[in-house]
């Protein structure tokens, strides 16, 4: 069992930027590829941010390309999102998740359905 806990959601104005991070209660914690999701009211969850294992490689989609990054300190078992210039559209419940990725360091996991562990989100609210 991973225990994940999200913390630092609120809420911000656009324009403005704001840092998530998660906490990992595992004694494995390298063992795990880590992601970022959110999901809104009435939308399906959807994958903001991937890494790997070995934290060399990182997934965006296009919608928070150039303005999130994901970033984890394997010393410290957490895993972090510092999201830039915030808009509406970002307001979300953000889910910290983490997945298996036994064959690879460099894997990075941007689907849903590979995630065994998740946080318990923490609220991001945009105001225009």
């Amino acid at each position: 069992q991973v225990q994940l806990v999200e913390s630092g959601g609120g809420l911000v104005q656009a324009g403005t930027s704001l840092r998530l991070s998660c906490a990992a209660s595992t004694r494995t914690f390298t063992m795990y590829a880590m992601g970022w999701f959110r999901q809104a009211p009435g939308k399906e969850r959807e994958c903001v941010a991937a890494i790997s294992r070995s934290g060399e490689n990182s997934y965006y989609p296009d919608s928070v390309k150039g303005r999130f990054t994901i970033f984890r300190d394997n010393a410290k078992n957490t895993v972090s999102l510092e999201m830039n210039d915030l808009r509406s559209d970002d307001t979300a419940v953000y889910y910290c998740a983490a997945a298996e990725a036994m064959n690879s360091i460099y894997e990075m996991v941007p689907v849903a359905n590979r995630y065994k562990y998740w946080g318990q989100g923490t609220q991001v609210t945009v105001s225009a």
